[in-house]
């Protein structure tokens, strides 16, 4: 990890200094320096310390280094000493081949600040290659009347070193016909001709052997041999002439295998064989025989392989045309190679930073080189990169690009960017290249945890079994790694007051939350709490959502009857006239439900009676009426059976017995007027309590009543023949009672009322609340009521 970390410090400081570099410019050149080829690896070339004025420690701060052109390494630097040595044997020929010149180009690249200094190698070359004949042996045909001091041209030796140490002379074996000088050529070559300077007589001497050794300049010289066999021939006194000594050509690089490239012709004066001419490539070198080729017969000369002007720009080569006789002719061709666009650019990748830190400024990406081989326009390039990204290319020095962003780069927004460097060159068709990297970008924890919804609503059912799982809340986080990880926790409830530790708790891994206890609707509806969620980020980042848990009933509570009381007292007895008209109401069944909604939607049904028919009891407010006309015949006294049922699944019940005795006569109303219900109460144990609910509900109201009524209807002075009616000491249990249908009301309260109108009809008066907690031998029955709790009712 030490190590990775010192290199990605490194290459930050490299691309830092390559900034730097685009504005202060480039450092002045080094050298040129030289090495012997064929020295040792390691050897010593130069102190780089010395000739940049830097001291060692200074060298191995700034991070110098050799940056060599094309793939080979061919040098190395010591930071420890400043020396710079070669870093493998160097082959002179190998290297530059036949070009008299052998200048490997480098650069010195300090990364802290960058500086850039251009620099050059020259590789000298050493005598390690001798002159060698293409032709083992050479056959010349003479004429026997040629004059002395005729030139005959041989073959010359090639000799792969340069300079001096290429060939610098020829000479012939001792013999008293002929010499041998050595001419230069326009490339610099040296080439023989064989000069006569004793005529030869073919019936003398018709064949002469003599040896040709080529010696170079080295030192020691090295040589090379070959054999020339003369052939004394007969007389042929015309030598072929070309029309023209020079023949200049140009054919581009791009030209297939066989293409034309010139056409030599030559003549002869001579009549017969003599005259009969045959074209030959004269004296060429290694790799212009393999390249042109001319036609024997016809002095075409063409193409035998490709040619490359970023290889060889020009061949220069003689033409031989010889005739039957043996004499010949020569000619030099002189052939161009016209540069065509066949080289893309290239892009050597120096530097490069990935992955880069969010949110931070402009940074240095990477830095590059680019390079084409082509000459002029066709050398010449454009860099650039795709539109639409954060990113920018800056030249710097020498071809030379620094690639940076343009803001503080967002993770989230986008993690990863493919950048194509497209390099394209000026020439005719253009050509590019693409180069692509990839940049990723790293994370920063800059992002809080986001809750899928800013608050909860969350539903169960009550009497819940413990650890039961209510439901679950997520939060994201845009950020990567632990930076994402978020962890869950509760936080204070909305009502401080609240035992949020004994209702509920969470999984801080996954958000699950889970129900502590069994819930009960009717002591507790709902209840609000807020989540945290908070990651794991240096320094983390956190953010809460709002739970509101609302309980569910369930159909625990069976309707619960107000009136009639069956607390085992002497039951009541509703009086009813014989002349009653049907519809006549009798009594009303009052039944709470502390469930809430439909668990709470109380129906009536009558399930007996003693006479079937007599009577019906409505099935949504529990009115018992007359079902029709009474008669003399039907009996007086009559007991009916009724039940309440809710509207829960399953449905709870709870029955009821009322007692009907029908009476002559009875038309007043059963109960005495206001003002002397006190008076008469305290003599007659007949009293009329009225127990009802008194609740606040839902939104839509902000104060409903329900006045549930108990009534027990005696006439004074048969107390005796009906019996008494009682009410349970102290206050009925509290009631949550659905008054419309729209909601559950939280209160109860009970109230003792009286019956305002006449037999059959269902009107009431509130004459006081009971009190909690007050027995019923306390209570006070006077005309001193309150007026705001005097209301009527109809049912």
């Amino acid at each position: 990890m030490e190590i990775g970390w010192m290199r990605n410090r490194r290459q930050r400081q490299v691309l830092i200094s390559f900034v730097l570099l685009s504005m202060c410019g480039v450092g002045a050149d080094l050298g040129p320096y030289s090495v012997v080829e064929e020295t040792e690896r390691g050897s010593f070339v130069a102190n780089l310390g010395k000739d940049l004025g830097l001291g060692l420690t200074e060298m191995s701060r700034r991070g110098a280094r050799i940056i060599s052109q094309g793939r080979r390494e061919h040098l190395q630097l010591k930071l420890q000493t400043g020396d710079l040595l070669t870093s493998e044997k160097l082959d002179r020929e190998e290297l530059c081949g036949s070009a008299e010149a052998c200048v490997l180009h480098f650069q010195v690249l300090m990364e802290s600040p960058l500086e850039i200094f251009q620099a050059e190698l020259r590789v000298k070359d050493i005598n390690d290659h001798s002159p060698v004949f293409s032709e083992r042996e050479m056959i010349l045909k003479i004429p026997e009347n040629s004059p002395l001091g005729m030139a005959f041209p041989l073959n010359n030796a090639l000799d792969l070193d340069v300079g001096s140490n290429n060939v610098q002379n020829y000479k012939i074996s001792p013999n008293p016909h002929f010499q041998v000088l050595t001419h230069n050529r326009s490339d610099g070559r040296k080439y023989p001709e064989l000069v006569l300077d004793k005529e030869v007589d073919r019936e003398e001497e018709p064949e002469i052997a003599l040896t040709l050794t080529a010696l170079d300049g080295g030192s020691p010289p090295r040589s090379g041999t070959a054999q020339v066999r003369i052939e004394v021939v007969d007389v042929n006194d015309n030598a072929p002439e070309f029309g023209q000594p020079l023949y200049k050509a140009h054919i581009p690089e791009s030209s297939t295998v066989g293409s034309l490239v010139a056409t030599v012709s030559a003549s002869d004066l001579d009549s017969g064989v003599n005259g009969k001419l045959v074209y030959s490539l004269f004296r060429p070198s290694e790799d212009t025989s393999k390249t042109l080729e001319v036609n024997p017969t016809t002095g075409e000369i063409r193409l035998r392989k490709p040619v490359d002007f970023e290889t060889v720009r020009s061949y220069e080569v003689d033409i031989k045309a010889t005739d039957g006789g043996g004499l010949s002719g020569k000619c030099t061709l002189y052939l161009q190679v016209v540069d065509v666009n066949d080289n893309a650019p290239e892009v050597t990748m120096s530097a490069l930073t990935s992955p880069i830190p969010e949110n931070s400024p402009e940074m240095v990406v990477a830095v590059f080189s680019v390079s084409d081989p082509d000459s002029g326009d066709n050398g010449k390039t454009v860099c650039s990169i795709q539109d639409g990204l954060p990113f920018l290319l800056k030249p710097s020095a020498k071809n030379f690009y620094t690639l940076v962003t343009k803001r503080a780069l967002d993770r989230e927004e986008r993690a990863q960017y493919n950048i194509t460097i497209t390099v394209t060159d000026m020439g005719s068709p253009r050509l590019r290249t693409e180069h692509n990297i990839t940049v990723l970008v790293s994370d920063v924890n800059d992002n809080a945890p986001d809750f899928t919804q800013t608050s909860y609503t969350l539903f169960i059912p009550e009497n819940n079994s413990p650890a039961l799982h209510i439901g679950s809340v997520s939060a994201t986080d845009r950020d990567a790694g632990a930076n994402a990880q978020v962890t869950y926790s509760l936080l204070q409830p909305q009502d401080p007051s609240l035992p949020l530790d004994s209702l509920v708790s969470i999984n801080a891994d996954n958000g699950h939350l889970f129900a502590l206890r069994a819930l009960d609707f009717e002591a507790l509806q709902a209840f609000e709490f807020l989540v945290g969620a908070t990651d794991r980020g240096s320094p983390a980042l956190s953010s809460q959502a709002l739970v509101r848990v609302q309980v569910l009933d369930a159909n625990d509570n069976a309707p619960f009857l107000l009136y009639p009381l069956q607390n085992g007292s002497a039951p009541c007895t509703e009086l009813v006239p014989r002349a009653a008209e049907p519809g006549y109401v009798v009594s009303k069944v009052v039944a709470v439900d502390s469930d809430s909604g439909q668990n709470a939607w109380l129906s009536y049904q009558l399930l007996k009676a003693t006479e079937p028919g007599l009577f019906s009891v409505w099935a949504h407010n529990g009115e018992v009426r007359t079902a029709r006309l009474l008669s003399e015949r039907d009996a007086a006294k009559h007991r009916l059976l009724l039940l309440v049922k809710d509207n829960g699944e399953p449905p709870l019940s709870a029955s009821v017995t009322l007692h009907v005795l029908l009476v002559d006569g009875f038309s007043q109303p059963y109960l005495p007027l206001p003002e002397v219900a006190a008076a008469e109460a305290q003599t007659d144990p007949l009293t009329v309590y009225l127990v009802i609910a008194l609740a606040s509900v839902s939104s839509l109201f902000l104060f409903s009543v329900l006045a549930f009524i108990a009534v027990r209807l005696c006439r004074r002075g048969r107390a005796g023949l009906v019996g008494g009616c009682s009410v349970p000491e102290g206050h009925f249990p509290g009631h949550l009672v659905d008054v419309s249908g729209t909601g559950t009301l939280s209160q109860s309260y009970q109230y003792e009322v009286c019956l305002k109108g006449g037999s059959g009809t269902s009107e009431f008066k509130f004459l006081k609340p009971i009190l909690p907690n007050i027995q019923e031998q306390g209570f006070e029955r006077n005309n001193g009521e309150t007026p705001a709790f005097q209301k009527s009712f109809g049912f």
